[in-house]
């Protein structure tokens, strides 16, 4: 587990690490309740931050007491879990300064036609929360959409992307993809020009952080009552060791925001390749691989049937850098916040669609590419908002994994009730009156939902036979086992061994 290699080849992405040697003493310690806190013991801690919002400390475990400390505190049930601060960092794609600013990916996905259906651009009524590196908010191209955000790096109120060696401003290139307003001579155009764009910091100059500063700025999102939460980042760790950030978005999804996620740049398939929170598996996490300009599949980009929703151009994308600039990035962080600003400029349309409807418009909508995502396509703006337009009838869930005892909710949306629903191969998964589809055999089906007044509307494939790959809206972990009984929550397996060898009962023994 420990010493993940992040390669860069020809992108650019913020990924959260293991942590190295120098951070080994840093642990996040999720308390059960305010009302623990009087009755934990943390002789010989330093209390280095409290989180209440996440219900979290940050505490310093000298090297010499660590597996002492470990086990005195998860073995005190006013403790959750205890999980090592992991750090992040950004890593520079190469761009071209002088290149021309061709935007072949708002062209690819029809963003123009769609602003021309729409009689707008979108509204200042949606903001978007870029999480990142933070935005160059001075940017005359960004300026006009940007909205009081904060730096978590530094704790205070100016989220300034500062541009380093490791940094040539990812945040900022990230917000321009999502509204760059498209009047600046020589510049460039976002997906959502008419948006609002919130700044978070939580990625230093040198594109370092860490996971603590990352739940906080997801939480701060939420108590600006953002719409939508844009995060190029991920975390190649076991689900264990990510029940901090997975916590967070399910506190945003409790809120109604709807998350945007990378799926990280390995070319590996996320089905089977753990990474967060990509992989999170929440109603309201839309996970996004990258496209090209001929519509494949970059070597870089991840995918995965199960764990990914579509596709987005993320190769060779132009846009906003500090001090006024512009350059091309490339990755699957920059696929993602097309598809945040997307998701903004259709919330402007009709701001009352779900985070899990939006996530079936978008799939239900998107061009069939040859990616594999769970719809296989990629996003298009004028289909999607076409279907919001017109109030055309569509099936959300619209694809899904689910194994052969999983039991799935169906409906309709932009019809008019009751529906009627039918599964094209009852053998492999059957549904019942109230849109209830249970798995039955390993196979393909589809979903095809009829209203009142006769529309009917299929969904994409729904493929059974694996076990399912999401846990229930909001339940990232069970209170005092995140993840599942056998990982090792502390990103070191010995220590872990160690530890159950004092306190064999601690939910992670059992595998160790």
């Amino acid at each position: 587990m420990n010493g993940i290699i992040v390669k860069s080849l020809f992108f650019v992405s913020a990924i959260l690490v293991n942590s190295s040697p120098a951070w080994a003493a840093e642990y996040l310690v999720k308390y059960r309740s305010p009302w623990a806190l009087q009755s934990m013991n943390f002789n010989g801690l330093n209390v280095m931050d409290n989180h209440p919002a996440g219900q979290l400390f940050k505490v310093d475990i000298p090297s010499h007491q660590k597996v002492a400390t470990l086990v005195r505190l998860l073995a005190d049930s006013n403790i959750e879990y205890v999980v090592p601060n992991a750090r992040l960092h950004t890593f520079d794609a190469p761009f071209d300064a002088q290149a021309l600013k061709d935007q072949y990916a708002i062209k690819k996905v029809k963003a123009e036609e769609a602003w021309t259906k729409a009689g707008n651009k979108g509204s200042k009524n949606i903001t978007v929360a870029v999480i990142d590196t933070g935005v160059d908010y001075r940017h005359k191209n960004l300026a006009p959409n940007m909205v009081p955000g904060y730096d978590f790096a530094r704790n205070d109120n100016d989220p300034m992307d500062q541009t380093s060696s490791q940094n040539p401003g990812h945040g900022t290139h990230c917000a321009g993809i999502v509204g760059a307003t498209g009047l600046v001579d020589g510049g460039i155009v976002g997906l959502a020009p008419g948006v609002s764009i919130m700044p978070i910091r939580f990625l230093d100059e040198n594109g370092s952080g860490d996971l603590n500063n990352g739940v906080k700025a997801i939480d701060f999102a939420i108590e600006k009552k953002v719409q939508v939460i844009s995060a190029s980042w991920g975390a190649a760790i076991p689900r264990s060791q990510a029940g901090p950030i997975l916590e967070a978005i399910g506190r945003a999804e409790k809120a109604g925001i709807i998350f945007i996620a990378a799926a990280a740049n390995d070319g590996k398939n996320n089905d089977s390749y753990e990474v967060y929170p990509a992989n999170a598996g929440l109603s309201n996490v839309i996970t996004v691989a990258a496209s090209n300009s001929s519509d494949s599949k970059p070597s870089w980009s991840n995918y995965g049937r199960a764990k990914v929703s579509l596709s987005s151009p993320g190769d060779a994308i132009m846009s906003t850098l500090p001090g006024d600039k512009y350059g091309n990035l490339s990755g699957t962080s920059m696929a993602t916040p097309l598809v945040s600003g997307l998701v903004g400029f259709l919330l402007s349309q009709d701001p009352t669609i779900t985070p899990e409807n939006m996530k079936a418009l978008l799939q239900s909508t998107g061009v069939k590419v040859g990616i594999q995502t769970a719809c296989d396509c990629r996003v298009d703006a004028l289909a999607a908002v076409e279907t919001i337009m017109s109030k055309k009838l569509f099936v959300s869930p619209n694809a899904a994994t689910m194994g052969t005892s999983d039991k799935v909710k169906f409906t309709g949306v932009y019809g008019t009730a009751p529906y009627k629903f039918a599964s094209s191969n009852a053998a492999v998964a059957s549904i019942d009156a109230n849109g209830e589809l249970t798995g039955v055999s390993e196979g393909e089906t589809t979903v095809t939902v009829t209203d009142a007044a006769g529309a009917t509307a299929t969904s994409y494939k729904i493929y059974v036979g694996k076990p399912s790959s999401n846990p229930p809206p909001g339940e990232p972990g069970q209170p005092g086992q995140p993840g599942n009984p056998g990982d090792c929550p502390l990103g070191d397996p010995a220590i872990c061994q160690i530890i159950c060898q004092i306190q064999p009962d601690l939910p992670f023994c059992s595998g160790n």
